[in-house]
């Protein structure tokens, strides 16, 4: 009797990308830049007054239990940039391992940086375990967005099985200054509690670090559920329908985007193609 044949190891993404810019007419110019596929780093054509504007491109079209990306992005002194995605993140269900993804951001005294991806989709039985870890120097601003959709919402799907582990760290000058944990088991069988996520089938979280953040928080309790949890920081979340989340999220983006760093009142042309 033959033994069975050992299971054949499926093939997997190790993505990264890596991005420096200093400051330059227009918001800022290329360093150096590093791409290892899946990951891509395209520029562009911004709309008149926009920031130099990033797409963080996934060629592959989603991630599979076991796929990795990495993005590190430096911002030098002065430098302003818009950091985006084309489309949703999608997270496919995995048949065991987790998806990981990890994002650095380094942002020097002066510099501005919107760190504004599209939604990440996990389809259910996904596994992704996600990290932002961000770093700024005295007098740099950061406005940080992302949202989370649990199972593909056009399709009425729900997230009934999968894990997720999200988590944000954010220094400045080496001092922390908010840190968030979110992390639903495997199955994610509490996801539906009162306490937990209820009914809702997505999460936004906009970040707003800035020396003035305060002035914007008044404004920001129009917008959505908004505190303070450090004296520079200002907290937006919302919490329910995937559509009326991301519409939230984005008005959020395009009233502080103006208000606080300066730039145009409107999305980022990728987010409106």
């Amino acid at each position: 009797m033959h033994a069975p044949s050992p299971a054949i190891p499926h093939q997997r993404a190790r993505g990264r990308a890596e991005l420096t810019l200093r400051a330059a007419a227009g918001g800022a110019r290329i360093v150096s830049l590093y791409n290892a596929a899946p990951l891509r780093v395209l520029f562009p054509d911004g709309d008149p007054g926009d920031p130099t504007t990033g797409a963080f491109v996934n060629v592959a079209g989603g991630l599979a239990g076991g796929d990795s990306v990495e993005v590190a992005l430096t911002l030098r002194r002065g430098a302003r940039f818009t950091a985006t995605t084309p489309a949703a993140e999608k997270i496919y269900r995995s048949l065991g391992a987790e998806t990981e993804i990890a994002s650095s951001l380094r942002v020097e005294e002066e510099a501005v940086c919107e760190w504004l991806p599209q939604e990440t989709i996990l389809f259910d039985g996904a596994r992704l375990s996600r990290r932002l870890d961000i770093g700024l120097a005295p007098g740099a601003r950061l406005l940080a967005a992302e949202l989370l959709v649990l199972g593909r919402a056009a399709k009425g799907e729900r997230f009934t099985r999968g894990a997720l582990t999200d988590r944000w760290r954010v220094r400045r000058d080496g001092r922390l200054l908010w840190a968030d944990s979110l992390r639903l088991p495997d199955p994610p069988a509490d996801a539906a509690a009162r306490f937990v996520l209820g009914d809702a089938n997505a999460v936004g979280t906009l970040l707003l670090v800035a020396p003035d953040a305060a002035a914007h928080l008044a404004a920001a309790r129009e917008l959505g559920a908004a505190t303070m949890p450090a004296p520079c920081v200002l907290l937006l979340r919302w919490l329910g329908e995937a559509g009326a989340v991301r519409g939230g999220l984005a008005a959020a983006v395009v009233a502080l985007r103006a208000a606080a760093l300066g730039h145009p009142a409107r999305l980022p042309r990728l987010w409106r193609s």
